[in-house]
């Protein structure tokens, strides 16, 4: 189970896709997630959003944590955080910090954003050094990505088979080309009672973590907020499952099916 995943890979892109003309999150929402390997009950993650101030620029800080509890930590230990400073009003990534040990595997690493000059300084405080990335003006971290999708596109206007495409910058692996493919809507049955969501595939790079490029696959909630609700993905080694297991500081309803 070597370097098992990084949960809060998974977690931050998958808050996703709200309506242009309803904000879909504000200050205060608080997601928890429980995280299935196999049989094992392996983890539980969450994420924080606050509003707070960067260098006098209006930001949200997204806190995500991951961490394994019960027999899944004996054998394999995951401690990961990750923060990111966005703009309340333009969505843009200011700062992103990544603190992760999963298995041994461990990075600690910070990225500051600066779109006067249009380079992106990561910070490699681990192995003490520094790197520099061009950037454009539509460049998301790993985490800010999930709330930019949230609050600027409009599901009523895809169709099944339809792709988003997101540039991420996240690690010292330079851009990443991320894409999004929209497959239609699905009724779950959670805790909370029945819940109309919309799925998606995300591709991911197979490799360390993922068996194939399309490994992965999610739901969120057909409402407002299009929270996370199920996560599955097929690992190099083995399988997880992710569910909403509580939530907090919604903007909107949460829908749930009455019958």
């Amino acid at each position: 189970m070597k370097r098992l995943l990084p949960l809060l890979f998974v977690l931050s892109v998958f808050s996703l896709m709200g309506q242009k003309s309803t904000p879909a999150f504000k200050n205060g929402e608080w997601l928890k997630f429980r995280i299935h390997y196999g049989i094992l009950n392996a983890s539980y993650a969450t994420m924080h959003l606050t509003s707070e101030t960067l260098d006098s620029v209006p930001v949200y800080h997204v806190v995500g944590k991951g961490k394994t509890t019960g027999f899944a930590s004996i054998f394999f230990k995951v401690d990961d955080t990750y923060e990111s400073y966005f703009g309340r009003r333009n969505g843009r990534p200011y700062k992103f910090i990544r603190k992760i040990d999963e298995g041994g595997y461990t990075k600690d690493m910070q990225i500051d954003f600066d779109y006067e000059t249009r380079n992106a300084v990561l910070k490699d405080h681990k192995n003490g050094t520094q790197q520099e990335f061009p950037i454009h003006n539509g460049v998301q971290d790993l985490i800010s990505a999930s709330y930019f999708l949230r609050s600027n596109y409009n599901l009523e206007e895809f169709v099944e088979g339809q792709s988003i495409d997101l540039d991420m910058l996240f690690d010292d692996d330079g851009m990443f080309k991320f894409q999004l493919k929209y497959l239609g809507k699905e009724i779950l049955k959670t805790k909370f009672g029945k819940v109309e969501c919309l799925k998606f595939r995300p591709l991911v790079q197979s490799g360390r973590v993922f068996k194939e490029k399309e490994s992965l696959t999610l739901w969120v909630s057909n409402d407002l907020n299009k929270i996370p609700i199920r996560i599955k993905a097929d690992l190099a080694v083995g399988s997880l499952k992710a569910d909403l297991e509580a939530y907090n500081g919604l903007r909107n309803q949460f829908k749930i099916i009455m019958n």
